[in-house]
C-alpha cells in the first residue's frame, strides 16, 4: 500500500476497521482481520496504532492535530480563530461523514468506547482554552472557558446531528452559530464585569440560545458587537 501520505493511510486502515467492526461486532474483530482487509501486515499496523481502540479514533487525532496546528500559527483574533478551528474541524468530518457516522454506530455499543470518544471531545475544548490563554493573558478566565465550551458544545451538537440524525448539517449553519456566539461571548471580553452566565434547558438549539441571549443583552443595555470592529 502506498503511504506517502500518512494521514489518508491511516484513513484507508480505518476505514476497513470500521467497516468489520459494524459487520462483526467490536470485540469479535481481531488485528489480524483488520491488516488484512487494509492489505497490511500486522507489524505495520502496530507502527501505526497502539492498540485496536486507536484505529477508532484516528480521525480525531488526525483533526486535532490539524486544529493544533491552525492555532500555533494563527496571530488573528484569538476569539475568530478559535471559532476557525472548530469549522476546519467539522469540515473534516464533513469530508468522511460516511466513516462518522459508522464510528458513531460502533461506539455506542462499546462502554469503553463511549469513554474514550467524551475525553476525545474535551481535548478541543482544552486546546481552544490554552490558546485563549496563551493569547489573551488579560482576559476574564471564566470567560475563556464559557467561550470555548460554548464553541465545542455548538460544534458537537451539529456534528450528532449529522451522524447519529443524517441531517445535512453544512459548515455554513455551524458559522452562523459561531459567530452568534462569537458576539455574545467574544465582545469585550477582557473587560472583567462583562460576563455572562446562563442556564438553558437541555437539548435547547444553539442558535435558539444565541437568539435568546441577543434580545437580553440589548435589553438590558450591553452593547454585544465586537470589539474593534
Amino acid at each position: 500500500m502506498h503511504t506517502d501520505d500518512p494521514a489518508r493511510f491511516r484513513l484507508s486502515v480505518v476505514a476497513e476497521a470500521l467497516r468489520l467492526f459494524s459487520e462483526q461486532g467490536y470485540e469479535a474483530t481481531t488485528v489480524d482481520e483488520i491488516a488484512q482487509a487494509a492489505g497490511i501486515s500486522r507489524r505495520t499496523f502496530f507502527r501505526q496504532f497502539r492498540a485496536k481502540e486507536d484505529v477508532v479514533f484516528a480521525d480525531h487525532e488526525i483533526l486535532f492535530a490539524r486544529a493544533s496546528d491552525f492555532l500555533a500559527g494563527e496571530r488573528g483574533d484569538p476569539w475568530d480563530s478559535v471559532c476557525d478551528a472548530a469549522l476546519l474541524v467539522f469540515d473534516g468530518f464533513s469530508h468522511w461523514r460516511d466513516m462518522a457516522r459508522r464510528r458513531y454506530t460502533v461506539v455506542q455499543g462499546v462502554p469503553a468506547l463511549r469513554d474514550r470518544e467524551i475525553v476525545t471531545v474535551f481535548a478541543y475544548e482544552r486546546l481552544f482554552v490554552e490558546h485563549l490563554r496563551r493569547e489573551l493573558p488579560d482576559a476574564p478566565d471564566l470567560q475563556v472557558v464559557q467561550f470555548a465550551a460554548a464553541v465545542t458544545a455548538t460544534h458537537n451538537y451539529l456534528l450528532r446531528r449529522m451522524v447519529r440524525d443524517g441531517a445535512m448539517t453544512t459548515n455554513d449553519e455551524l458559522r452562523d452559530a459561531l459567530a452568534g456566539i462569537r458576539k455574545l461571548f467574544g465582545a469585550r471580553a477582557t473587560d472583567a464585569d462583562e460576563v455572562v452566565i446562563a442556564v438553558f434547558p437541555r437539548g435547547t438549539a444553539p442558535r435558539r440560545v444565541a437568539d435568546l441571549l441577543q434580545r437580553r443583552l440589548n435589553r438590558d443595555g450591553v452593547d454585544s458587537e465586537p470589539s474593534g470592529t
